[in-house]
């Protein structure tokens, strides 16, 4: 590996770190941020709903956007406008300011989660092994860091813009100047019929190709919310948990996320990405069965950590796998891909709580649970095409190493 891959790499690893974080201070303060602004509670989930939405329209203006800019440009510009508009949230005082701020956050949101996942599966390409799970290890390293800052600022009573600014004034400019070591790679050469026919296919055609995967992100991210929005309420109100544990098992599963993620790259090369699929379904889906299941709070612990090992590895590989499928427009695939991260957020919490109020939370469980078991049945659309790379494992290309974006 050349210094400007290893450079591109770890400076796109702290983006994803930083948007962790970011990301983490803005859902972790949703309490702090409806009291700042006495925001009511029916009006909040109209607020909570525009940003995934807002975020979906920026990942579809992203598509559009790279045909002629650069995904790194996009990153570069679209990740301090997100933490300005954090400290926007923090600093404003009316509803209409909150209202703009959050509206700016969603969109660039989108353009960020979209390009930063483009230069990753760019530079995976280029690699010739899975480095995918890697970035979103350092994603969930920066969430455990953004929610232990604002445990620290709701703890210590601190103003939500005193929270925020020492986080951006320190990530900002440290994202600006890492932004120079960005690597734009260049579309897979096309090498067959069938990619041809792939890269030059209309709009209809390429999405019932996606479908299997944009299917896998919806069912994943509405797993992820579930645990998210429904942890801490299920353990306490379900399970009999005291206040101070019900707490807890987001944190687990944010840790448990990093620890499979981390380790997951490597898996990915011993066993293969569908193996790893499989199996990420399968540990979720008994997650969800042991929290479903629970006869105490210790138990359904045990399940939300489950879910932690299973879940992760699922949205990293869906990228990586769109990516694959489409070596020609793999930006464009990604891009709307995306979308679907958002759909899922959108569907799961309401999902769970309507489920939860109109029957059980315990039967409303098994809900994502079955959700994630259908991942299995969309499992090959992960494969890596060994006849064309080789045992299973991407074939690295040297012509895929873009130019940086400070010109190496």
């Amino acid at each position: 590996m050349t210094d400007v891959l290893r450079r591109g790499r770890a400076s796109l690893a702290f983006s994803f770190f930083t948007q962790g974080a970011t990301f983490a201070l803005l859902v972790t303060r949703i309490p702090a941020i409806q009291d700042r602004y006495g925001v009511s509670d029916a009006l909040l989930p109209v607020f909570l709903a525009a940003v995934p939405i807002l975020a979906g329209v920026g990942s579809v203006t992203t598509e559009q956007l790279v045909k002629r800019i650069r995904p790194s440009l996009l990153l570069r510009w679209s990740q301090p406008v997100v933490m300005l508009a954090l400290l926007g949230v923090g600093a404003g005082s009316q509803v209409a300011e909150l209202a703009i701020a959050l509206a700016a956050f969603g969109l660039a949101v989108g353009a960020l989660d979209a390009s930063m996942n483009m230069l990753g599966v760019s530079l995976q390409r280029t690699y010739g092994r899975s480095i995918m799970l890697s970035f979103h290890a350092v994603y969930s390293l920066g969430g455990i860091l953004g929610a232990s800052l604002a445990w620290v600022g709701a703890h210590w009573h601190l103003a939500l813009w005193v929270s925020y600014l020492p986080v951006v004034a320190v990530l900002l400019p440290a994202t600006l100047v890492g932004s120079r070591w960005y690597v734009d790679g260049k579309p897979a050469p096309v090498e067959d019929a069938a990619d041809g026919a792939r890269a030059s296919a209309g709009g209809g055609v390429v999405f019932k190709l996606l479908l299997p995967l944009c299917l896998v992100m919806t069912f994943a991210y509405i797993g992820d919310s579930t645990v998210s929005n429904w942890s801490a309420k299920y353990l306490k109100d379900v399970l009999g948990s005291s206040e101070q544990l019900a707490t807890v098992p987001y944190n687990v599963y944010m840790v448990t996320t990093l620890v499979g993620r981390a380790i997951g790259d490597f898996g990915v090369r011993r066993f293969g990405a569908v193996a790893v699929v499989r199996l990420g379904a399968l540990v979720a889906a008994v997650g969800f069965a042991v929290v479903a299941g629970a006869s105490g709070a210790w138990v359904g612990m045990a399940g939300f950590t489950l879910l932690g090992l299973g879940l992760c590895v699922l949205v990293p590989q869906t990228f990586a796998a769109a990516g694959r499928l489409f070596p020609g427009d793999s930006d464009a695939a990604i891009a709307r891909l995306n979308i679907f991260n958002y759909v899922g957020f959108l569907i799961g919490s309401p999902l769970v709580g309507a489920l939860g109020d109109a029957w059980s939370y315990r039967g409303a469980m098994l809900v994502p649970m079955v959700l994630v078991l259908v991942t299995l049945v969309y499992a090959r659309s992960f494969a890596t095409q060994p006849d064309r790379y080789g045992g299973g494992h991407e074939r690295p290309r040297t012509a895929d190493v873009g130019r940086g974006s400070n010109g190496l």
